[in-house]
């Protein structure tokens, strides 16, 4: 079994069940968003994900499995995410991007999916430079009883985003917003690109020492005895 993350593309929405690529929590406000027939939901959210990667560039990961959609990330600076606001915890802090949604198909969890998703986004944040931080709304259910809102399907469970790096920035009993510092994830890449190094350098062929010289004879001359 093979697995991959690689960017989120327009083309990966529609490989996702439709209850994933028709949601617009995130996308628009929920007035707008209450405006939108159902039946044009997802190519509003294809619209969208258009927008963001031509404005700020790439703004989610997929997890594919045997060439399989197996997950789902989606990132984003809060200003394309107008859903945000509607949260007791908000804003998101001005210098972190938002992170929306963590989706693992139900058949697929327990593997580590979602983690590998975090992970990626992690190193594609790091890449661009200049963004400290990501942060995310989680949600807390109180027993198995609690409702499942709208809110709660469409963001990250709180234990999950704490056992990939992120911190309480601001509680609250359902809807805490939480926080992953990216220069620990920086720390943790140069110290595996600086092991690579040593690695490589282990395993690189050392060079052939350099051939001494070949005496040249000089025509006539004879060796005397002290040499």
């Amino acid at each position: 079994m093979s697995r991959k993350v690689v960017r989120l593309t327009v083309d990966h929405l529609a490989r996702l069940p439709e209850s994933i690529r028709s949601c617009l929590f995130w996308e628009l406000d929920p007035v707008r968003r209450d405006r939108v027939p159902a039946e044009e939901a997802a190519a509003e959210k294809e619209a969208w994900l258009s927008e963001v990667l031509r404005e700020w560039g790439s703004c989610g990961r997929v997890v594919l499995v045997d060439d399989d959609v197996a997950g789902m990330a989606v990132y984003a600076p809060e200003a394309f995410v107008p859903g945000a606001a509607s949260f007791p915890t908000a804003p998101v802090s001005p210098d972190a991007v938002l992170l929306t949604t963590v989706y693992v198909d139900p058949a697929r969890t327990g593997g580590g999916l979602g983690r590998l998703l975090v992970q990626g986004m992690a190193r594609d944040l790091i890449r661009r430079g200049g963004i400290p931080a990501v942060e995310a709304f989680g949600h807390v259910r109180h027993g198995g009883a609690s409702p499942v809102t709208e809110r709660v399907r469409c963001t990250v469970p709180a234990d999950f985003l704490g056992s990939v790096g992120f911190k309480t920035q601001r509680p609250h009993p359902t809807s805490p917003r939480m926080r992953m510092d990216l220069r620990s994830a920086l720390t943790w890449r140069d110290e595996v690109e600086s092991a690579i190094e040593r690695l490589v350098d282990v395993v690189r062929p050392a060079p052939k020492p350099a051939r001494p010289p070949t005496p040249t004879r000089v025509s006539g001359s004879v060796p005397r005895a002290s040499e």
